[in-house]
């Protein structure tokens, strides 16, 4: 019925504030919307848009405690407890079992070093994808993402949209029908990273599918509080978050493998 008003044409001046009124809420949601077609008919676009929408909001550092689980083939399983924190983009310690034994890992820019009784049991190159989607991608600028992702073997020519646990999901990666290649699932609406499709470290040619679960907003962002695992459609290990903190205070010799055991993070 709008659309046929012609606007100015023997109105009142009460009627023409009231159509002002009605058309006014709906110019302000399309001038906000931050992911327009055009802006998203490939993996970089959404990446773009991911970045577009909580940059100005999102968190600088989160720490939390975890539970890690392990699912064993024989129907068993085994629980740990893990502190993790970040600073984005990029910086990611984890500290396994309790903290003074100094047994963990430091994942930062891009280098995995494993520390044991708080020294340096070895290092090599890892990037962390879900670090990278999951976070750094609101932290940093688009094209560093976008470089990160195409450098680890994702193809963001591929793009296509799936309804995921009934959501509207973008695809980046594969084309529709296809699980067997890296890809990564984004919300449509929140704009937040669902789904990770890539091999297993044990076997390549299995592919595990991770997923990010209980989202809630947090600090002008979102944490998603359980993290789960699935190989051949079974699940071997999940994450649960507890003691969730954003935007506390981190010194710089956290994520230092020459201070691991002697620096921890506080609370805000």
């Amino acid at each position: 019925m709008l659309g046929r008003v012609q606007p100015g044409r023997g109105r009142t001046r009460k009627e023409k504030m009231t159509f002002k009124k009605l058309w006014l809420p709906l110019l302000i949601l399309v001038s906000l919307s931050p992911a327009h077609a055009e802006d998203v008919r490939t993996g970089e676009g959404v990446l773009r848009v991911m970045h577009d929408r909580y940059a100005k909001s999102w968190y600088e550092t989160l720490t939390f405690t975890q539970k890690s689980t392990t699912y064993n083939a024989d129907g068993t399983s085994k629980a740990e407890t893990w502190h993790e924190a970040l600073a984005l983009p990029a910086k990611l310690r984890i500290d396994i079992g309790p903290p003074t034994e100094g047994n963990g890992y430091l994942m930062v820019d891009g280098t995995l070093t494993i520390l044991k009784a708080g020294k340096e049991a070895g290092t090599r190159p890892l990037v962390n994808m879900l670090l990278v989607l999951g976070f750094d991608v609101y932290r940093q600028a688009p094209e560093a993402t976008i470089k990160v992702v195409k450098n680890e073997g994702y193809d963001l020519t591929k793009f296509h949209e799936e309804s995921w646990e009934g959501h509207p999901v973008y695809v980046v990666g594969a084309e529709k029908g296809d699980l067997k290649s890296k890809q990564f699932w984004v919300d449509e609406n929140r704009l937040l990273f669902v789904r990770l499709f890539e091999p297993t470290q044990a076997d390549a040619n299995k592919f595990q599918d991770i997923r990010f679960e209980d989202y809630s907003e947090m600090a002008g962002g979102w944490v998603a509080a359980r993290v789960e695992v699935y190989v051949d459609d079974k699940k071997t290990f999940s994450e649960e978050y507890s003691d969730i903190q954003c935007n506390g205070k981190l010194d710089p010799g956290t994520f230092d493998p020459k201070h691991f055991n002697s620096t921890h993070w506080e609370k805000p």
